[in-house]
């Protein structure tokens, strides 16, 4: 037994003093381990790791080009008010991380306000409305009534005229009869006085000289008659000829008709343009009463939801956002480097961080600048202390149809796509 026992001499946590121990026993016929297998081993590995080295560089020479600057973009659509209002209705559904469908209720504010102004734009659309059929109507009204005023006018200053003409033949008939008169009245005067004298002398009788006497008086009379009628005729004149220049006047303004048929269409048109406008005005009152209420115009995910009952909103004011899932693709930052052997449609392998998974797709286009010219302070490199940088170019990404029917990529998720160039 002593001799399947050796006395062992271990130091431990830097203590010197020896310590018996018993040991496992040992073959002394059992050959030695070599000293030099485990510098064997060591080197095995570094074989192993410069060929996988390079057969990734093999692989790679093949025609890929990879990055690990990629991930998941998607569109985020931004729900906002366009018009101001209070908040009445949130839908319990709209909470952050939760799901909504197209066409859903989201947020609903109060309508009364927007009512009552449909309501004034439809009282006004009806009064336009009137006032154009009002106008419309006194079109031929206008068209009928001026052109015959012009024919009336025209007939009146022909009748004044005629009048004129009759009262100056009157004039004209009156100074004959005034001069034969006059003529007769002289001749009576004579013939009395001659009589007076025979009665004087008793040469004739008193009746007869009565008789010349009579005749004298009336002759006389139809003088005067005759100077009266002239004097007559003349007024008659006179105010006929103001009667005709009355009626030429009326021609003249008569003669308007075609402005005031214009004029009346005119004011007609301009009803009817009343009419549109406030008809625009019902569509807006109508429109901004159905902003009232905010529906989903894409299915998504609910994200930075800040609206809350009561809330009073502005318009453009952001409510929330949704992501929709349907429509996401992959921005893939290349080096310029990489660019040489990139085309559109070429077959791209994804490998997915989060879920551990590749998916299969295809360059979609390529970019038109440089990723850091899109950026709010693009680099400017006429200062003189020039620095060479590889740039790097956002590349489109798109997965195949039905890649991801469970809809589980999410815009930010990391990615490492493998571009087959060919």
């Amino acid at each position: 037994m002593t001799k399947e026992l050796e006395l062992e001499q271990t130091v431990v946590d830097d203590s010197p003093e020896p310590r018996l121990v018993e040991s496992k026993p040992v073959t002394h016929n059992v050959p030695a381990r070599p000293k030099g297998r485990i510098s064997r081993w060591v080197a095995l590995t570094a074989v192993l790791g410069i060929a996988a080295g390079g057969a990734e560089l093999w692989l790679q020479s093949r025609g890929f080009e990879t990055t690990d600057d990629a991930q998941v973009d998607g569109h985020f659509d931004s729900i906002s008010s366009p018009i101001s209002g209070t908040v009445v209705y949130v839908n319990p559904k709209a909470e952050n991380n939760q799901f909504v469908e197209a066409g859903t209720l989201l947020v609903e504010l109060d309508p009364r306000d927007y009512e009552a102004d449909l309501d004034h734009a439809q009282a006004d659309l009806d009064t336009r409305r009137a006032e154009a059929l009002s106008a419309q109507v006194t079109v031929p009204i206008v068209d009928a009534s001026a052109f015959n005023r012009v024919r009336a006018s025209e007939a009146a200053a022909q009748e004044a005229i005629a009048t004129v003409n009759e009262a100056e033949a009157n004039l004209t008939a009156a100074q004959h009869r005034l001069q034969q008169d006059r003529a007769n009245s002289e001749r009576a005067e004579r013939d009395r006085v001659r009589y007076l004298a025979l009665v004087e002398k008793h040469e004739i009788s008193r009746s007869e000289y009565d008789a010349r006497q009579t005749e004298s008086v009336s002759a006389a009379q139809a003088v005067e008659a005759d100077l009266a009628a002239i004097q007559a005729s003349q007024q008659k004149i006179a105010q006929t000829h103001s009667l005709v220049a009355q009626r030429e006047a009326e021609v003249e303004a008569s003669r308007t008709a075609p402005q005031q048929l214009a004029d009346a269409k005119a004011r007609t048109r301009t009803a009817n343009g009343h009419v549109e406008q406030a008809a625009a005005e019902v569509r807006t009152a109508r429109l901004n009463l159905s902003y009232t209420k905010i529906y989903a115009p894409v299915s998504g995910i609910v994200g930075r939801k800040t609206v809350e009952l009561g809330h009073r909103v502005q318009p453009g004011q952001a409510l929330m956002i949704l992501v929709p899932l349907d429509d996401v693709w992959i921005t893939a930052n290349f080096k310029e480097t990489q660019l040489r052997g990139l085309k559109a449609g070429e077959s791209v392998r994804i490998h997915v961080d989060t879920l551990d998974h590749d998916f299969n797709g295809y360059l979609e286009n390529m970019p038109g600048a440089a990723g850091t010219l899109f950026s709010l302070f693009p680099p400017e490199n006429a200062t003189g202390n020039y620095v060479k940088v590889v740039q790097r170019f956002p590349v489109r990404i798109r997965l195949n149809p039905n890649e991801d029917p469970q809809r589980l990529l999410r815009p930010g998720m990391s990615v490492e796509p493998r571009v087959q160039v060919r």
